[in-house]
This record gives C-alpha cells, structure tokens and sequence, in this order.
C-alpha cells in the first residue's frame, strides 16, 4: 500500500503522463530485480553488514532504500555509477564488485532503474536527494 501511495505522488509530480510514468516505473522495478537485485537486494536492502569491508578490501553492495546513502547522491552521479561502475565516480584503481552497465542497459533503462529506486524513499530522503539535483544541474556550466 506505501509503495502505491508513493507511486501515486511519483506519478503526480511528473510532467510526463501518469500512465507513461507509471509504465517507466514499472520497467524501472523489472529492470532493478532482472540486473541488481542479485546483490542489492530484492527489497532494496543491499548486503549483510555492507559498510564492513570484506576480507578482499571490497564492500558489500549497499541497501537503495532509506537506510543506505544512495539518495545522498545526485542524478548524474547515480546514472554515471550504473552506467560506468563506481570508479567512474570514485577514481581509478577504486575496486568494486559492481560492473557497469554501459552496453547492458540503455541510458534510458538505467533512468528508469534510478527513477524506481528513488520511488520507494520517503518524501524527506526524495525531497533532500532532488534538492542536491536541481543544485547539481544548476551548477553545471
């Protein structure tokens, strides 16, 4: 029931039409469960302990709901990592075990994956990460 509140509110903020948000939400969950889930969790939840390094030095993968960092993050930076791995964003030599998806996903599909994501935050988490966006967006050249 939350979640299709949320949805709801997703949808009536968006400037595209509610069935086309909907239905990009809807391949934005298909696409999380079918290319993240397997680490990230099928409810978003990321991996045991996941701020605790492994014995290889890498971390777990981190939850996407409210209690991870991932809403701390812009847009931009959200789709860089999906699209070209942490160290994209991190810096050379960062190790991970999350590949990117450029080739696998489509920018569009690894919109939509981001925009599902952010549909499942509470309002304060989605109200503080689209701040830091339009903050980002503002400050690019």
């Amino acid at each position: 029931m939350k979640n299709t509140i949320r949805l709801a509110a997703v949808l009536l903020a968006t400037t595209v039409s509610p069935v086309s948000a909907e239905s990009d939400l809807r391949m934005g969950e298909r696409l999380y469960q079918e290319n993240c889930a397997s680490c990230h969790g099928a409810n978003l939840e990321g991996q045991p302990d996941w701020r605790t390094r492994l014995p290889n030095g890498r971390l777990p993968a981190p939850p996407h709901d409210a209690s991870g960092h991932t809403w701390h993050h812009t847009d931009r930076v959200l789709f860089d990592i999906v699209k070209r791995g942490p160290a994209a964003i991190v810096g050379a030599g960062y190790e991970s075990d999350m590949p990117g998806y450029e080739g696998v996903l489509t920018d569009d599909e690894i919109t939509s994956i981001v925009d599902y994501i952010k549909s499942t935050w509470p309002d304060k988490e989605r109200a503080f990460q689209s701040e830091r966006t339009r903050e980002d967006q503002q400050a690019k050249p």
